[in-house]
């Protein structure tokens, strides 16, 4: 970096685990707040010990999955209402309105942009939905749809 560059502030970054097994294993962190801004990462359905709960239930797996992003969120210092996206990889499209009335429960009031992608599989054939979610701490407004 040149001397004529002006000086990056630091932001402060914090870990957030959930203690699945997976997650040292791997090699990442459920999720990673960096200043307001807070990254999920693709979260399934499983319970604390990673055990993945309602086996063959879209709507259940993705209340859970849901369930475990907004614990993520919380650990953070987030809230559903700083959800500015989420993403669902789900591995049977055909069950979208299941995934989606999940998605509706947990962030029909907030609205965040949201994609929902078919995909092959994920790393346990068992597992129909894994969900991501990007926060802004803070960014919460009562505006609702414009």
């Amino acid at each position: 970096m040149s001397s004529d560059s002006p000086e990056l502030p630091v932001v402060p970054r914090r870990l957030v685990t959930s203690g699945t097994p997976w997650e040292p294993r791997v090699g990442y962190s459920r999720a990673v707040r960096a200043g307001a801004f807070v990254f999920v990462s693709g979260t399934t359905a499983t319970g604390p010990d990673g055990t993945l709960l309602h086996p063959g239930d879209a709507y259940g797996q993705a209340r859970q999955a849901f369930a475990n992003v907004l614990s993520a969120l919380e650990r953070a210092g987030a809230r559903a209402e700083d959800v500015v996206r989420t993403r669902m990889f789900v591995t049977d499209i055909s069950r979208f309105e299941e995934y989606g009335r999940a998605h509706a429960e947990a962030f029909g009031h907030v609205r965040p942009a949201t994609a929902m992608y078919g995909i092959e599989a994920l790393v346990d054939p068992a597992m129909l939905i894994e969900v991501e979610a990007d926060a802004i701490v803070g960014s919460a407004s009562s505006s609702g749809a414009g």
